[in-house]
């Protein structure tokens, strides 16, 4: 971090506008055509390698909540724009180590990848010594249910990876809140038969958990989809930051 301020430079600042103004046309769009009020849905901005110039800019024109995937980026991110005098919500969406649980905690005020009983705890112990209020959490869902990749498992019987053991351990936590679910569209699914499916099983959360409304869903090829199935956060990176660099 640099002692000078962060700054982005006008062009760069008009590209963000200019993708932004597109992004909320394409919610504003997607919610009338779902009959649905367009303030039921949050837009986060991901800007995984991306710099913090970008957040701040993004913040100037009305940005409230940033996505970040990996704790090593996202911590120092946080700190930059905080040192800036700029509060956003940040909110962790990549795949989360138990050992970062004490990390994660400090910045973030939502956490929307957890998805063992492991983690959920890691987090909850975190929480509890490392912040003030509970931490929002999520329960990521696997809509495939294939145990090789990342999510809670729907119907599944594993005490660990088992979706219904997860919500209750979040549920039960002492520093967290269960807000509600997360989850990607499976490689080789239409993200209408994914999102219609993820829906199915966060209907069956709040009828056991009805305070787990929140539903992240939908990034930047599919979020009209995700809207018109109920989600109420979608995950917008190239949309509106344009083609990411390669990542370090």
């Amino acid at each position: 971090m640099t002692d000078q301020p962060t700054t982005v430079r006008p062009d760069r600042r008009a590209e963000l506008a200019a993708g932004l103004a597109r992004v909320r046309t394409r919610i504003a769009d997607a919610c009338a055509a779902a009959g649905r009020d367009r303030a039921e849905v949050t837009m986060i901005a991901v800007t995984k390698t991306y710099p913090a110039g970008d957040v701040l800019a993004l913040a100037g024109l009305g940005v409230t909540d940033v996505g970040e995937n990996r704790d090593q980026e996202a911590g120092p991110k946080a700190a930059e724009v905080t040192a800036a005098g700029v509060h956003v919500r940040w909110h962790f969406i990549g795949q989360l180590q138990r050992n970062k649980a004490r990390s994660v905690v400090r910045y973030a005020d939502v956490v929307h990848s957890v998805d063992s009983v492991r983690l959920a705890r890691a987090l909850d112990a975190a929480a509890t010594t490392g912040r003030d209020r509970p931490l929002d959490a999520l329960v990521q869902v696997s809509i495939d249910g294939d145990p090789a990749r990342g999510g809670a498992l729907p119907g599944s019987a594993d005490p660990d990876r088992g979706l219904d053991p997860v919500a209750d351990a979040l549920a039960g936590a002492t520093g967290l809140r269960l807000a509600g679910l997360m989850a990607v569209a499976p490689l080789g699914w239409e993200p209408e038969r994914a999102f219609a499916r993820l829906a199915e099983v966060a209907e069956r959360l709040r009828q056991r958990y009805p305070q787990a409304t929140a539903l992240s869903a939908g990034m930047s090829g599919d979020l009209e989809q995700a809207v018109a199935h109920g989600a109420t956060h979608v995950r917008v990176g190239s949309a509106l930051l344009g083609m990411r660099p390669t990542l370090r």
